[in-house]
């Protein structure tokens, strides 16, 4: 396959799941803001949260200056002028696909084509009129939709794997951020986030939900969600479909299911990857601390991704 058309697929990936990721971040940052704060901060700040995940928080400030609700939810949501928002994000997803329209099928086209007019509605009519909440879902639900399509009519070919592996990087990344994010935000002291009080209870449970994993954690674990049963669950359970370990998982044998040599140093960091956190206790994990240890498995799925694109995507 060459290297464009890869490109093009696994970028369409990247920033459908992407902006799935983003509808989730905003909705529970939103469900929060709207809920007592209990002395840990204002509705505000929980809006702001996005902003700090993405690494956003600079060019908010240059074209809005004091942080705004209504601003921040259209900033992330319809703002055009900002790449980091959905509607940049399914834009430049729908512009990866009509440079693929060949390599994928026709219903996926279709949806991922459908769902760009639908936002351009959704952005003329505007939030306010349409529902923050259910903005979000449907996003989510565009994005199942999209999903479903990939695996039901497309080939078991080099396209659906690039396909898939865009997806699990992108989502693998949003999970450790997410996770950094919240474990912040549920306290400065580590009691904070381990004594059962209503503010740690409702942030562990909305991320959670936002990662769609509040079913598992319930079959799981008999106890209240806190800091060491949801790292554990977000991080290292394979069966869990948005965890980190399920993501580098399927990372790992997407890559090695890639012919060629070149992609040799891709697979190698995809496997030393997936090692460590097969056989990482939570408890070691912990030990270390929580937040030391996401900021330093960060960079490392950001150095897969380079080793991704060098390897298979960049053009010779």
């Amino acid at each position: 396959m060459l290297s464009r058309t890869a490109s093009d697929l696994y970028w369409m990936s990247r920033y459908l799941e992407r902006a799935e990721n983003l509808a989730r971040m905003l909705d529970v940052s939103y469900s929060l803001s709207l809920m007592p704060q209990d002395g840990h901060g204002d509705g505000l700040h929980e809006l702001a949260m996005p902003l700090l995940i993405t690494g956003t928080l600079d060019d908010y400030r240059e074209r809005h200056g004091e942080l705004h609700a209504e601003h921040l939810l259209h900033f992330f949501a319809l703002d055009a002028a900002n790449p980091a928002s959905i509607y940049s994000c399914l834009g430049a997803a729908r512009a990866s696909a009509h440079a693929v329209r060949g390599r994928i099928t026709a219903d996926m086209w279709e949806n991922i084509n459908a769902t760009w007019l639908d936002i351009r509605d959704i952005a003329q009519q505007g939030l306010s009129r349409y529902g923050m909440s259910r903005f979000c879902e449907w996003v989510k639900e565009r994005s199942h939709l999209f999903r479903g399509a990939t695996y039901g009519t497309i080939m078991r070919n080099d396209a659906f794997r690039f396909i898939r592996l865009g997806t699990f990087i992108e989502r693998a990344d949003n999970t450790l951020r997410l996770l950094d994010a919240r474990y912040e935000m549920a306290g400065d002291q580590a009691a904070a986030v381990t004594d059962g009080t209503a503010h740690a209870y409702y942030q562990w449970s909305a991320l959670l939900r936002a990662l769609s994993s509040f079913e598992a954690y319930t079959e799981i674990y008999r106890d209240a969600p806190g800091a060491r049963q949801v790292a554990e669950l977000l991080l290292l359970r394979a069966d869990v479909p948005r965890s980190l370990r399920a993501c580098s998982e399927e990372i790992d044998q997407i890559l090695a299911s890639l012919p060629g040599l070149n992609g040799r140093p891709a697979q190698r960091l995809a496997a030393e990857m997936d090692a460590r956190l097969r056989f990482t206790p939570i408890d070691e994990i912990l030990e270390e601390g929580l937040h030391a240890w996401l900021t330093d498995f960060i960079p490392l799925v950001r150095q897969l991704g380079d080793a991704i694109y060098s390897s298979y995507l960049e053009a010779a």
